[in-house]
């Protein structure tokens, strides 16, 4: 663990589900755990005990990515943990890949209804069209990244191949939803979960809390080991979503201390408020090293990465990086800390206001 990990407490400890098979986590809720084909290499998925209309069954929380070795480990799920229960709803926290990747395969494979945000539904319905764009490739991503300095013919054409990069993990969406809204309650069995919106990592990312349960389904929104990942992509290329990460943090302050968290990725942990204070601090810390970096002289995106990444990054992650950096930067500059300015070579350039 490194030292921000040891300030949280994880009651199962070591323990995770095994591959197929659900874990009990609290009274009607589930845990179960699917691979996922990048240096992430896992993701939490959550079965809550569910009535629906005097039907019993179950919830699902989120769905893996769309790849057969995906499925296969659900059916065994279903075979083994859902107690000879249907599943009534397929809910999903927001339209990334590993999030909603299989909810279209698992709405048709139960006749199962999709909850989701408008917001995020209506995104992961474009990418997911063939003329929706690409997610962090293709054309698009390449000049997007070039005129933040990734000018490497190499990277250039891995991200020119990555074109159907999100419609390979998410074939298709289900046509209709249900809407879920910031405040909505949403009745889950016996107990009540309240809807908490955030922004910044998705359009409008949905986190659950149930009171009588004290357990905050999170999503994405706070982990336990890694940051939430920040990004400015091409399809909004001036986004300013930092701001609006930390801003949505709020969401969570009335929660109570003792809140057993289920992230998405990590382990199941509490210590939330913790957690959330080491993200400002993270952030912070960033915010003024990107600072220093800029005021050393004009700075890109691809300058910056090193900046925040010392370690060794494969594609995947550089794109990811670059986004992050540049989400400090845009923080910076709509902050009027920063200026910016387009270079005889067509690459923007952030220097110290």
């Amino acid at each position: 663990m490194n030292p921000n990990e040891q300030k949280l407490h994880y009651p199962f400890g070591e323990a995770q589900p095994e591959p197929g098979l659900a874990r009990p986590i609290a009274e009607g809720a589930a845990w179960v755990q699917m691979p996922l084909p990048f240096a992430l290499n896992h993701i939490n998925l959550w079965l809550l005990r569910d009535e629906i209309d005097g039907r019993q069954g179950w919830t699902i929380v989120d769905c893996g990515v769309a790849r057969e070795d995906t499925k296969a480990l659900w059916e065994r799920v279903f075979e083994t943990s859902l107690d000879g229960l249907p599943v009534l709803r397929v809910l999903v926290t927001h339209m990334h890949p590993d999030h909603i990747g299989l909810a279209d395969w698992l709405c048709r494979r139960w006749q199962a209804p999709l909850w989701i945000s408008m917001t995020d539904f209506m995104t992961a319905s474009f990418w997911s069209s063939r003329a929706g764009g690409s997610g962090a490739g293709g054309e698009g991503a390449v000049a997007h990244f070039a005129r933040h300095g990734l000018v490497d013919a190499e990277s250039q054409a891995k991200i020119r191949e990555r074109s159907n990069y999100y419609l390979g993990l998410v074939p298709s969406v289900p046509a209709r939803f249900t809407r879920m809204m910031h405040g909505d309650i949403v009745r889950i069995g016996q107990h009540d979960w309240r809807v908490i919106t955030g922004y910044g990592h998705a359009p409008e990312h949905v986190s659950l809390y149930c009171a009588d349960l004290k357990l905050l389904i999170s999503g994405d929104m706070v982990l336990p080991r890694i940051s939430t990942n920040i990004s400015v992509f091409d399809h909004e290329p001036d986004a300013n979503p930092l701001p609006l990460y930390l801003n949505s943090l709020d969401g969570y302050a009335d929660l109570p201390e003792d809140t057993l968290v289920l992230p998405s990725h990590g382990r199941p942990f509490t210590g939330l408020h913790e957690r959330i204070r080491q993200q400002q601090e993270h952030h912070a810390e960033r915010l003024a090293d990107v600072l220093a970096a800029c005021q050393e002289g004009p700075k890109s995106t691809t300058d910056i990465v090193p900046v925040l990444f010392k370690r060794a990054l494969d594609l995947h992650q550089l794109t990811f990086a670059m986004g992050e950096a540049l989400a400090h930067l845009h923080a910076l500059y709509h902050a009027g800390k920063l200026t910016r300015r387009v270079g005889e070579d067509g690459i923007i350039r952030f220097s110290a206001a």
